[in-house]
């Protein structure tokens, strides 16, 4: 793997120091596994990648020197399955945050494989490097006029009866409508009509699912919401989270070293490490958000998945379009 950590010179000739993180999302804006982990095994061997900031255009290089941990974020990690060997051979650690929702009928994920082909992939990728580092997401809960509660809940118990031994922890969210242009727009387009979910309807899909967990038993938590469910048993997750990160790498001393974990504290119960989450904690996204800080390095409008739902892409024709002009070769996705 080729070294990328001193200033180098972009395109206009400006001088500038790469970004060089310990944790690498890959990623909240694009599904890399699904459609790039190619280009992303690529950017590694040369050390580094270009990215752009999708709110002010500036675009920054990222240097794989210091990374440490991959947290890959995806609805189908089958392509990836057979290279995290790559990853184990540099030394990198990683876990998944694999989101399985069941839209199936309505085809609100019509880039996706089958429920069934996407819960056998789920039961793979936990086989293969262990039920701790699969964390399961039906994400977003989503409620229509012709898609209710319990039909809901009945398709998050068919997914959990079946994966449940194959992880640890359920993740969940509502769908947020009003708080993102793109996703409004999108759902504009459909016949049925989907809006933000009352918090009458929140809290009985969270009786719902405590109710069904009672047989599973997973860890269970919410992503960047507001609304407290703990009186469920449900929390607020860190998606990229300190926590887990503790649980599955201790071994990792750089990576301990950042999240500010002597390696002589290690012995303690994770409630009595003496560390700063606020410290680490993410202050760059939205305020319900419990993630940790890493670098992104996904872009918008890349991902054919097509999802109706999605805040990252201004539409699926054009996401479309931009997957079939990646250059895998090339130092950026867009």
């Amino acid at each position: 793997m080729a070294s990328f950590s001193d200033t180098v010179r972009d395109d206009g000739g400006a001088v500038r120091k790469p970004l060089c993180p310990v944790i690498i999302s890959a990623s909240r804006a694009t599904d890399i596994p699904a459609f790039y982990s190619d280009w992303l095994i690529g950017r590694i061997r040369q050390g580094y990648l270009k990215w752009k900031n999708p709110f002010n255009g500036e675009y920054s290089y990222v240097s794989f020197d210091k990374a440490r941990l991959f947290v890959f974020w995806t609805k189908n990690p089958r392509p990836l399955i057979d290279k995290l060997e790559f990853f184990d051979d540099h030394g990198f650690n990683y876990y998944f945050q694999f989101t399985l929702n069941n839209y199936d009928a309505e085809r609100w994920e019509p880039g996706l494989p089958s429920v069934q082909a996407r819960i056998d992939t789920f039961l793979e990728l936990a086989d293969k490097i262990g039920k701790e580092k699969v964390i399961w997401r039906f994400d977003p809960i989503i409620v229509s006029q012709m898609l209710y509660p319990d039909q809901v809940l009945d398709r998050i118990r068919d997914i959990g009866d079946q994966i449940h031994a194959f992880t640890e922890r359920l993740v969940f969210s509502f769908i947020d409508v009003e708080c993102y242009r793109k996703v409004k727009n999108n759902l504009s387009n459909l016949d049925e009509a989907i809006r933000d979910i009352d918090l009458g309807t929140m809290d009985y899909l969270a009786h719902g699912i405590a109710d069904l967990n009672k047989k599973w038993g997973l860890a269970l938590g919410t992503c960047a919401e507001k609304v407290d469910l703990e009186k469920h048993g449900i929390e607020h997750n860190r998606c990229i989270d300190d926590r887990l990160i503790i649980k599955l790498f201790p071994e990792d001393t750089e990576l301990m070293k950042y999240l500010g974990v002597d390696a002589q504290q290690l012995f303690l119960d994770l409630d009595s490490l003496p560390y700063s989450y606020d410290k680490i904690k993410d202050k760059g996204q939205r305020k319900a958000c419990g993630c940790i800080q890493s670098k992104d390095i996904g872009q918008y409008d890349t991902c054919p998945h097509g999802c109706v739902y999605c805040y990252a892409n201004t539409n699926p024709d054009q996401a479309k379009d931009n997957h079939l002009k990646t250059n895998q070769d090339s130092e950026m996705l867009l």
